[in-house]
């Protein structure tokens, strides 16, 4: 089996997904280099898996922009951070629809059972404060997910 240019992009992002949730769980934040490596990123990946411009990155880029959009709202509502936000759109440029929609919903159900976990632990600990999620776990889960059932290069020939 030989290793596609592709595929080493995947691993690329896998490792960026990886240390944006570590430090998310350790400091809380992900940082807005991390967040920008992996929307750059996303440029080489699709010139290498030959996604055509139009309309193909035209309808990711619109996609990303949309969910960020959509998530700014919640971090205006206090609900998720602003890391998390950049992160989720970062991310969404390089999944195809199907794949995004894949992603999105493995992060929802990862961020559920994590928040899930932290009320629970919460409960136990009865002077702790609220506990702060660190969903960029919740998201790279998501993302993991997808690159590891190949769908984020199933759309290259």
């Amino acid at each position: 089996m030989t290793v596609q240019l592709p595929d080493v992009f995947g691993i690329l992002l896998a490792v960026l997904l990886l240390m944006a949730a570590w430090t998310d769980i350790k400091t809380r934040t992900i940082s807005n280099e991390l967040n920008a490596a992996i929307a750059l990123l996303a440029v080489g990946f699709w010139w290498v898996a030959g996604e055509s411009l139009w309309p193909d990155v035209a309808i990711r880029v619109a996609i990303a922009l949309g969910l960020f959009l959509f998530f700014a709202v919640l971090f205006i509502l206090k609900m998720m951070g602003g890391g998390d936000v950049k992160m989720i759109a970062a991310l969404a440029l390089w999944l195809p629809f199907n794949a995004l929609m894949s992603m999105l919903t493995v992060m929802a159900l990862a961020g559920g059972v994590i928040t899930v976990f932290l009320l629970v632990r919460q409960r136990w600990r009865p002077n702790a404060v609220r506990p702060e999620v660190p969903y960029g776990v919740a998201i790279a889960i998501g993302g993991l997910w997808v690159i590891a059932n190949g769908l984020l290069t199933t759309s290259v020939a």
